[in-house]
């Protein structure tokens, strides 16, 4: 009983990352290579799962969110600009997630149908969240989860060559252009985010988890590591095995319910509509908890009150952060073209990604100081795994930039 009363943050941060942008993410990967590029999805999750374990370590070992120790460890400026990036990365992700939501209600219901159902679902999800408990938000987001097991469904419909989808988790395939490097760059930023950082740590906090919870802690962290990479394989093998030997290339105007229309004439119209519904709870579980993430880390910083079932007097702040961030992002989405939502989409992925590394060497910082973490500093190995990320994104990032000069 004890176990299942902490799991929970693990689980819900996996499962946020394959949302909208995520499921555009893998989609191109497979369609544009094969199966090609699962052994970086493979490399991709270890590396979600030892910084995930160090956010959670944290909140464990200091009873503080992420943000908290920024603002007391490295002073105001330094919170500050952890909190623009944060803010921007967080707001191009919300605005994603609306996209996803708009393109599958487009999808699976009639077109221009979005503009009246999405002021709609967003009060929906303002109320789940304003006027839900921890727990309550918890248990939606727990149930939630399931509809994700829809990928697999159309991963099997699609007749993937397993043979050759093992012998890729374990090939390193590489090609030096810059549209492999924009999609591998994709794959890690809509995988590891700044906010996931921010919300599982401040979701434990918030939890009231101790350090006697501390295995079912990485017991939940390793259930979701393995759940987003599976769901995430899911989606690229479906696509790798369907759009990639058509020669059907999801381009910079496509978006995830494009690729669940591509995917119709080769799995079948149910297994299509099925990876349309995935995009449409993906969005809505992203839209609860990437602004959620947002609003925990910015009153987080600056010292006010913040968590889930206070009221909006209790904590105006928090309150008010996340309702400009859902408002605003769906307003955006319903007065754009509906050509852009591609765009829009595929956004967070490269903004994550580019700012991740700022947000993962302060973590570091405070990981590895003695008197925060006491004897929860972080290993060795977990230092390498960490210290590798940061350094293969900013490579990644800088040859990207040369190529396309280039």
């Amino acid at each position: 009983m004890l176990a299942l009363a902490v799991i929970g943050p693990g689980i819900i941060v996996g499962n946020a990352d394959n949302d909208p942008s995520g499921i555009y993410g893998y989609s191109v990967a497979g369609a544009s290579y094969g199966y090609g590029m699962l052994w970086m999805l493979a490399l991709i999750i270890i590396s979600l799962y030892v910084i995930q374990e160090m956010c959670a370590r944290m909140a464990i070992a200091t009873g503080k969110g992420l943000a908290d120790l920024i603002r007391e460890e490295f002073g105001i400026k330094i919170a500050l600009l952890a909190m623009v990036t944060l803010f921007i990365a967080n707001f191009s992700t919300t605005i994603s997630e609306f996209a996803g939501i708009s393109a599958a209600v487009g999808l699976l219901f009639k077109p221009g149908i979005h503009r009246f159902l999405m002021p709609l679902l967003t009060f929906v999800i303002w109320i789940i969240v304003m006027r839900g408990s921890y727990r309550g938000v918890e248990r939606i987001l727990l149930a939630a989860s399931f509809i994700y097991l829809s990928y697999v469904v159309t991963a099997v419909m699609a007749h993937p060559n397993w043979q050759e989808v093992s012998r890729s988790f374990v090939t390193p395939h590489v090609k030096m252009s810059s549209d492999y490097m924009r999609v591998a760059i994709s794959l890690i930023g809509t995988t590891i985010t700044p906010w996931g950082l921010f919300f599982i740590q401040s979701s434990i906090r918030d939890k009231g988890i101790s350090a006697r919870h501390y295995r079912y802690v990485r017991m939940d962290i390793i259930a979701g590591s393995i759940f987003v990479g599976f769901i995430a394989a899911c989606i690229l093998i479906a696509c790798a095995a369907t759009l990639h030997p058509k020669g059907i290339y999801l381009g910079m105007n496509a978006n995830a319910a494009d690729a669940a229309k591509a995917l119709a004439p080769f799995v079948g119209r149910w297994a299509s509509t099925l990876f349309a519904i995935g995009v449409l709870n993906a969005g809505m579980f992203g839209a609860i908890v990437v602004p959620l993430s947002t609003a925990y880390a910015i009153t987080e910083s600056l010292g006010w009150e913040s968590g889930l079932g206070r009221r909006i007097r209790e904590a105006p702040l928090f309150a008010g952060v996340y309702g400009v961030l859902i408002f605003l992002s769906a307003l955006v989405v319903i007065v754009s073209n509906p050509d852009n939502l591609g765009f829009l989409i595929q956004l967070p992925n490269i903004v994550g990604c580019i700012l991740l590394p700022i947000i993962l060497v302060l973590a570091l910082k405070l990981v590895n100081n003695k008197e925060i973490m006491g004897n929860y500093v972080n290993t060795r190995w977990a230092n390498v795994i960490t210290w590798s990320t940061a350094i293969v994104i900013i490579t990644l990032s800088i040859a990207l930039a040369v190529l396309t000069f280039i």
